[in-house]
């Protein structure tokens, strides 16, 4: 692992990674979803009250790229869902870097979701809870947490978020 960025070009790194994340989801292209995400990573969808009651387990919960790409192979081959997609909007994000060379940052979001009707909803809002780390010039995700503010969420959580 390499040592962290300089504050400027780490901004730039992890815009630049939501970005792609966003538009991976948001293009119908999440095949290539998985491989943002480190060998060994975390993925966890929960709520703001689950987060603060420090409960693990979440409206999903992948502990490996592996359990990421069977969940998009499902969703392309054995799931059945109404058509939809979504459109993510994200804020700036909060950067730390650690000295080990991981970096963790904290990223607002807006999901809005497009039925094949035309009907658009806000989806989810929330924060995304990172830890990144840095293999040559990109940034995989160790751990994605993604707490949603709202308790209510919707049965057609099938996309990720």
């Amino acid at each position: 692992m390499s040592a962290a960025p300089d504050a400027d070009r780490l901004f730039r790194m992890v815009g630049s990674f939501h970005a792609a994340y966003a538009r991976s989801i948001d293009d119908n292209a999440a095949a290539g979803w998985p491989e943002m995400f480190a060998e060994d990573c975390l993925y966890i969808v929960t709520t703001a009250d689950n987060h603060r009651r420090g409960m693990q387990a979440g409206l999903i919960y992948a502990d490996g790229r592996g359990m990421l790409k069977d969940r998009i192979t499902a969703l392309e081959e054995a799931n059945i869902y109404e058509q939809h997609g979504y459109r993510h909007l994200l804020g700036q994000p909060w950067i730390q870097a650690g000295a080990d060379g991981e970096i963790t940052a904290e990223t607002s979001f807006l999901v809005a979701r497009i039925m094949r009707t035309g009907e658009t909803d806000v989806f989810a809002t929330g924060r995304y809870l990172d830890r990144f780390v840095v293999q040559g010039d990109a940034l995989l995700l160790r751990e994605r947490i993604v707490v949603c503010d709202s308790n209510r969420i919707d049965t057609l959580l099938a996309l990720p978020l």
